[in-house]
């Protein structure tokens, strides 16, 4: 168990009185315990057999046989489930076995096994010793005891190993909040960020490295749900370079093509992770921002971009027009686009007439 792990263990502080609790909230009681320990005797002498019927099963699904892997990962895994069966039947429910649990939980976040496929082995394991009840104990109303109390157990058990999954979960949320990364999905949706985050970079435009316009509205629509959910602002920024085409006219294409791929190399240089950077046509460039507000855009990140500007090229400026939406109420992103667009024209309106009264 890792140092980060043994912390969160510690955190927790699952008390005696803790764990009496939850076994009362479950039913669990003393006469359940005895009937469970009264088991194991009959457990014991085919629990390999058992053991191997589970693992049997449970390579049987893709999903699970790729994450066991080699037969070194096997061997140990059938030594780890041959004990867990065994400790079920031991009557003793005290904060070691608690412990215990609470480690596979931890152990199952940290290998990539997901929920469902947690709770698939639990019920696949509850079916063969269902099977093994049914078939030693003869007696209807000492089965039915026996299957109670197991039940109740199996219940006490998952808790303890979804409490664990769970406060792993958040506590790498927080983690990354104090470090401006929010990560507030599951381990599903960590996998799924970073296909996507992949494929993003195969889909760039050629002479920015910037990502295509064509992909703005799928990423927009997915930033702002994903805000929406967290209760986070989101900033669209639309930016245009001043003078481009006097630039291409009296310079050449070739310096307007240079001045993009500036332009380009200075939104990367300044963009965090999370950002998503278009090259939205021409001279025209649409930033979506999630996790910040329009001061912080203004403040922080678009003076980065223009101090990154200034040490390439002295001589060339932006107009910048920029919409906040979020935290609580969210725009739809067509409009924030076209609303950002607006106030870029507005911004170089306004340039060109303080120009203007600068050259009189």
């Amino acid at each position: 168990m890792n140092p980060t792990e043994q912390t969160l263990l510690e955190q927790m502080r699952i008390t005696e009185f803790d764990i009496a609790h939850r076994k009362e909230l479950l039913l669990l009681n003393e006469d359940d315990f005895s009937r469970l320990a009264s088991y194991r005797p009959n457990i014991e002498p085919h629990i390999d057999a058992l053991v191997d019927k589970f693992y049997e099963m449970q390579t049987g699904i893709t999903e699970i046989a790729l994450l066991i892997g080699d037969a070194d990962t096997l061997t140990r895994l059938r030594t780890a489930q041959r004990r867990y069966i065994l400790d079920l039947f031991s009557g003793l429910y005290d904060l070691e076995y608690v412990n215990n649990r609470l480690r596979i939980g931890l152990v199952h976040k940290r290998i990539g096994v997901e929920p469902k496929l947690y709770l698939a082995a639990i019920n696949t394991l509850k079916g063969l010793l269902i099977e093994d009840i049914f078939t030693q104990i003869e007696h209807e109303q000492d089965r039915i005891a026996m299957l109670t109390a197991l039940d109740k157990l199996f219940l006490f058990d998952i808790t303890l190993v979804f409490e664990t999954y769970i406060r792993s979960l958040v506590s790498e949320i927080e983690s990354s909040k104090e470090k401006s990364e929010i990560y507030a999905r599951t381990l599903e949706e960590k996998v799924r960020e970073r296909t996507q985050q992949l494929e993003e970079m195969s889909r760039t435009d050629s002479l920015t490295g910037l990502l295509s316009v064509r992909h703005l509205q799928e990423n927009l629509t997915r930033t702002l749900r994903s805000c929406q959910r967290r209760a986070e602002p989101v900033v669209i920024a639309y930016l245009d370079i001043n003078d481009f085409k006097q630039i291409n006219d009296t310079q050449g294409h070739q310096r307007g093509d240079e001045i993009l791929r500036i332009v380009g190399d200075c939104i990367r240089k300044v963009s965090r992770a999370e950002d998503y950077c278009f090259r939205y046509g021409g001279d025209e460039f649409c930033l979506i921002l999630p996790n910040c507000n329009e001061d912080q855009a203004r403040n922080v990140y678009l003076q980065r971009l223009t101090n990154a500007l200034k040490e390439q090229v002295d001589d060339v400026t932006l107009s910048i027009g920029m919409v906040q939406t979020g935290p609580m109420q969210f725009d739809e992103g067509h409009s924030l686009i076209r609303l950002a667009d607006e106030r870029m024209y507005a911004a170089k309106r306004a340039m060109k007439q303080v120009n203007q009264k600068e050259t009189h």
